[in-house]
């Protein structure tokens, strides 16, 4: 643990992804206490010791890492998503696979999927500060604006663009 703490990759994911403290024990401490409060925390936090420790080359414990986060909160992010510091998940039950960005600020609600269609690896990229709704998909080479709103059980095949709601299936702008 010590050794994934003094990752420069994994401290700077965990200060994109929780307040600023007084001190570099208190900072550790609100961390942990994350991490026991919060079963999406937990599977952030193993999303970003797995990713640590394939950048490193250890065998095994990236594997044990992404099933603990997939275990304690039904989250499953594979190794070609990036997800930036600051993501929040405030329940499980998230599934994120094939080549996909998501920018800080983001909020990923229950139940969704984010990723490619059909025979592509190419999937969503989705811009800082959108929300994405409960039971929503977004699949698909496509780009969420910043701030954009993806409503509650959306189907996304197309982009969104910035600060804009999408309601329905398929998704449209909700101003329409």
């Amino acid at each position: 643990m010590e050794a994934l703490m003094a990752d420069a990759r994994v401290t700077t994911a965990f200060r994109g992804e929780r307040d600023r403290f007084g001190s570099r024990l208190d900072s550790i401490v609100q961390v942990l206490r994350l991490m026991l409060e919060s079963d999406a925390f937990l599977a952030l936090a193993a999303y970003r010791m797995k990713a640590s420790l394939k950048a490193r080359g250890i065998p095994v414990l990236p594997w044990l890492a992404h099933r603990l986060a997939m275990v304690s909160a039904q989250v499953s992010i594979t190794d070609t998503a990036v997800v930036h510091p600051g993501v929040f998940i405030p329940n499980g039950q998230v599934v994120v696979f094939g080549l996909v960005e998501i920018q800080s600020g983001v909020t990923l609600s229950p139940w969704i999927t984010v990723g490619p269609i059909g025979r592509s690896v190419i999937g969503p990229k989705i811009g800082s500060g959108a929300r994405i709704g409960t039971g929503a998909k977004v699949m698909g080479e496509i780009e969420i604006g910043a701030n954009a709103r993806v409503g509650v059980n959306a189907v996304v095949l197309d982009d969104v663009p910035p600060n804009t709601t999408v309601v329905g299936m398929p998704a449209r702008s909700a101003a329409d």
